[in-house]
């Protein structure tokens, strides 16, 4: 019973991860890489993520951010760092690829 109560209020990872593989697929699917439709791309892919996260109906305030960048070949080195409760504070990044595009998510979830 506890347990359960726990799980309730967790950050559980395996669940953000679905949610943000889902919105990408959505979002940007079987589309090729087009500059002119990333700002919009960006826009639904943390919209949706933020959407779905708060039907999970959990106790947190969560900061999404998405980064999508064109195969080119160029390198993309990047870093963060969070001051927080390591027993109820979480985050999940992901990171998705076609053959035109990387798309980059992160998920931080801050308990109330």
């Amino acid at each position: 019973m506890m347990e359960d109560m726990q799980e309730e209020t967790q950050f559980v990872v395996d669940d953000v991860s679905k949610i943000i593989k889902e919105a990408i697929e959505v979002s940007i699917g079987g589309n090729a890489y087009q500059h002119n439709k990333v700002n919009q791309w960006t826009s639904n892919v943390v919209e949706g993520c933020l959407g779905n996260l708060t039907k999970l109906q959990k106790p947190y305030k969560y900061i999404v951010t998405c980064t999508i960048m064109q195969k080119n070949g160029a390198g993309l080195h990047t870093a963060s760092s969070c001051y927080w409760d390591n027993a109820t504070d979480g985050s999940c990044t992901v990171r998705w690829e076609n053959k035109t595009m990387y798309c980059i998510v992160s998920v931080f979830g801050l308990a109330i």
